[in-house]
């Protein structure tokens, strides 16, 4: 199973804390679709965004850094994840049909 991890200026945070800080950005979003700055606010963080790391989900959580608009999630190296179909340009089944 993929580990939900949580990174605040640079540092993971415990497992626990992550869990229970997923569990709360998981709550909100429910709430306050795509309010990432709203969550970041509520948690006391200047931004917070989505992203694919190692091992799997995680958040990336800045008390300095601006917030970017809720998107696509990026790699914890910086690109955006892009899902296979789409990378080979079959996201569009319809468009290869004649």
């Amino acid at each position: 199973m993929a580990k939900l991890t949580v990174i605040v200026d640079g540092k993971p945070l415990p497992d626990e804390a992550a869990r229970a800080f997923w569990t709360r950005f998981s709550d909100h979003m429910e709430a306050h679709k795509g309010d990432l700055a709203g969550f970041a606010k509520a948690e006391g963080f200047a931004s917070v965004r989505p992203a694919m790391g190692p091992e799997g989900a995680q958040l990336v959580v800045s008390r300095t850094a601006g917030q970017e608009p809720y998107g696509n999630a990026r790699s914890s190296s910086g690109s955006r994840a892009v899902h296979g179909k789409v990378a080979t340009g079959r996201e569009n089944p319809r468009k290869h049909k004649r």
